[in-house]
């Protein structure tokens, strides 16, 4: 990918309140950031493709090549639906996860039950598996919709100039975290 490629990096932030913050950062492969939008969607409801797919929208970025999301399952398990992201962005969609995990579904069975818990289940088994990637000298697990695996290691690498959190998500996240103490603090 080329010095000014560009990504949008989505990540989310919340607490107990009942709305996460979403940021959704546009950063070029060499660290220069030149877009941010938020967002919000509900703690534990079904609405987060739709809220990370109105960031795409409200950035309207045609030079943006990629969508990252941290994760597949931001405030409590709003799990995404990756291939509908992809459907409506028009760009390969990867989510980047930076843990080893026996997946989901103990969790959600553990947390939901009936048509809360079938339609989560629905979504989340219809992802594309994991895949690790070794990003500098650490690990992360990636999957990606409209895009083979090697480019999508590719991506992740381009974007991660050193530790092991791709730049548009790290910085996605810290926007996220200081819209959600904002909006705590009342906006002061």
């Amino acid at each position: 990918m080329k010095a000014g490629a560009r990504a949008l990096g989505v990540a989310e932030s919340f607490s107990d309140d009942d709305r996460s913050v979403l940021c959704g950062v546009v950063c070029r492969r060499d660290r220069v950031t030149d877009g941010f939008a938020f967002g919000s969607c509900a703690v534990g409801g079904t609405d987060a493709t739709e809220a990370i797919a109105d960031l795409w929208t409200t950035l309207d970025r045609e030079d943006v090549r990629v969508l990252l999301v941290a994760g597949v399952a931001p405030a409590w398990f709003n799990v995404v639906d990756l291939s509908a992201l992809h459907e409506r962005v028009g760009r390969p969609v990867l989510s980047v996860s930076f843990e080893a995990s026996p997946g989901l579904e103990p969790a959600l069975r553990e947390q939901f039950s009936g048509d809360a818990l079938d339609r989560r289940l629905r979504t989340y088994r219809d992802l594309p598996p994991r895949r690790r990637v070794d990003v500098n000298d650490e690990t992360v697990y990636v999957r990606a919709v409209g895009v083979d695996d090697a480019a999508a290691a590719e991506a992740v690498r381009a974007f991660t100039p050193s530790g092991g959190r791709p730049e548009p998500l790290r910085v996605a996240r810290l926007a996220a975290r200081a819209a959600r103490r904002f909006r705590a603090d009342g906006g002061t």
